[in-house]
């Protein structure tokens, strides 16, 4: 079986390091293009021992060389399009794992799935996806049961959107079965008794978590709690490389990880 040609944009990156080392790992992949912005200070040097590894014989670059069947990207929003712009331009397959994405850039992915397969996806996680479907089917058990509905997620200090992707994307798929108006982020002063068509959202950033998400379903006399947690990056990192093995040959279209993994 020939090994798919793998290209990761924000190589150098926490979540890019992991891809690099297990991927290259992977006998299904071949590892041709790591890539980050121009201007990074390791830009062409080997990408092995960035990710703390040997040698690959790729080197870390701003630009995108090699042909390749599918470019995973782990990066900043900005990052994505400029990665989604390359992958049009060669007709690569894009699996999307960066979280924060605006409307506009939201709008961009969607209309390239017109012209190349897309997966994007606010979390690669298995067991993450898979709560996302009990929240499904907890919230279409309990819509005209008088729940309340709030979203906690706790991650690293570094995390820079909030809340992260994964708890809108909860929020999403329980206001699509429930019918809630209103997302509130946080609360304080005396804002009053809560609003029954509300979800409220609350984040935590503290040291180096993961990520860890608690849907909870509020009732009188009882609550029912989904909690699913992250003990390292490499979840994120399976899940994506999983992803870009279910693109690769893919005809143009937009894809979730849902289709990856039969959910």
């Amino acid at each position: 079986m020939t090994p798919i040609r793998l290209a990761i944009f924000g190589a150098a990156g926490r979540m890019g390091r992991r891809l690099v080392a297990l991927g290259t790992a992977d006998p299904q992949f071949r590892l041709v293009a790591a890539l980050d912005a121009p201007e990074h200070p390791q830009s062409g040097s080997d990408i092995g021992p960035i990710a703390g590894m040997p040698a690959t014989g790729v080197p870390l670059s701003g630009t995108m060389e090699a042909e390749a069947d599918v470019l995973i990207d782990f990066s900043v929003p900005a990052g994505a399009m400029s990665a989604l712009e390359t992958c049009l331009a060669k007709k690569i397959a894009f699996v999307c794992a960066t979280t924060g994405l605006d409307e506009e850039q939201s709008v961009r992915l969607r209309e390239a799935s017109e012209r190349i397969p897309v997966l994007w996806a606010p979390n690669m996680s298995l067991a993450v996806n898979l709560t996302m479907k009990l929240a499904e089917v907890a919230a279409e058990a309990l819509k005209d049961k008088d729940a309340d509905v709030e979203i906690l997620e706790r991650h690293h200090r570094y995390k820079e959107d909030s809340p992260s992707g994964t708890a809108l994307r909860f929020g999403q798929i329980i206001a699509g079965a429930m019918g809630q108006k209103a997302h509130r982020h946080g609360r304080e002063g005396r804002p009053g008794a809560r609003p029954h068509d509300e979800i409220g959202y609350h984040a935590v950033r503290v040291g180096d978590n993961p990520g860890e998400h608690t849907i909870v379903f509020g009732m009188l006399g009882e609550t029912v709690e989904l909690t699913v947690r992250a003990t390292n990056r490499d979840c994120y990192a399976l899940g994506a490389l999983a992803a870009a093995k279910y693109l690769a040959g893919k005809p143009a279209g937009m894809y979730s990880i849902r289709d990856v993994l039969g959910l």
